[in-house]
């Protein structure tokens, strides 16, 4: 006798035969690894390529040291030196700035002083106070533009430079000879002599004695350059040139006195004869040494 299956057993049996199918269809996810070993590999090549590369940049720069001799040769070395060495007084152009601006203020207020004076001058000209006060406005007018043009005029920075160089210290005359070329322009056909000299040349025989003009201390005992054997002395804000020397007696960092020997005539560097080329500056400013001392 069959057994009667109610609804709910069809069911139930129906889902667990299609659950059954429905496992069987079902496919398995295969994981595949991923290779490392690839990744190193790249890892290493840029590795090595940076390496590489770093090792050529390094080889290019020693090359480069090693085959240029100029920038480390003796004379660039000695000629930054010489730039390096020059001293800006800093504290005196602050001074002579902070004079400038004064007197130019002291200047407009007087002229407005002046001007004030003037226009009330005229006023009572204009008023008829006193007669003949045409003349008198005319005569005040005539002081004050006087006394107005005495104020603006000053010295030139050359007489500035003068007046504070022979407030430092006193000159001697650093060898006898004759003066063969002066300070400033001059003509040349020579190429290697400059139009614009910045000292005087004084012609005299070679070896003759050059004596220090001042006192002071070396700061450059120097063969290199077109100035040849030379000395730069400095006292106070002034450095005194003695170029083109056949023999130094002083070396840097020597404090000399006026009068001292220190060096020989000669003519080292660009030069066309035996002679000293004197040279005085101020404040990195060449000064006429005519204008200092007799030569």
């Amino acid at each position: 006798m069959e057994r009667t299956i109610s609804v709910e057993d069809k069911i139930r049996r129906a889902e667990e035969i299609y659950a059954r199918r429905q496992e069987g269809t079902q496919r398995k996810t295969a994981t595949v690894p991923i290779n490392q070993e690839s990744k190193k590999d790249i890892k290493l090549l840029k590795k090595m390529i940076i390496q590489i590369v770093l090792s050529l940049i390094i080889y290019i720069v020693f090359y480069m040291i090693q085959n240029n001799n100029y920038i480390f040769s003796e004379d660039f070395l000695n000629k930054a030196n010489e730039i390096l060495s020059k001293d800006i007084n800093f504290v005196q152009l602050y001074e002579n700035m902070k004079n400038n601006i004064q007197n130019s203020i002291t200047n407009l207020r007087n002229k407005d002083e002046n001007q004030e004076e003037k226009n009330q001058i005229e006023e009572d000209a204009i008023g008829g106070a006193v007669e003949g006060t045409e003349e008198i406005v005319n005569e005040v007018a005539e002081e004050v533009t006087t006394e107005e043009s005495g104020q603006v005029e000053q010295l030139s920075q050359e007489e500035q430079d003068i007046n504070n160089i022979k407030a430092i210290t006193s000159f001697i005359k650093p060898v006898e000879g004759t003066i063969t070329s002066g300070f400033g322009a001059r003509e040349t056909t020579i190429s290697t002599v400059p139009k614009n000299h910045t000292g005087v040349d004084i012609a005299s025989k070679l070896g003759t004695k050059i004596l220090s003009a001042t006192d002071g201390e070396v700061i450059l005992s120097s063969d290199q350059g077109d100035y040849g054997k030379h000395l730069k002395i400095q006292i106070g804000e002034v450095i005194l040139v003695y170029a083109h020397c056949n023999n130094l007696y002083v070396k840097q960092g020597d404090k000399v006195v006026q009068g001292q020997e220190i060096a020989e005539v000669g003519s080292t560097g660009n030069s066309t004869g035996p002679h000293l080329h004197f040279e005085i500056r101020i404040s990195e400013r060449t000064i006429d040494p005519q204008k200092i001392l007799k030569l």
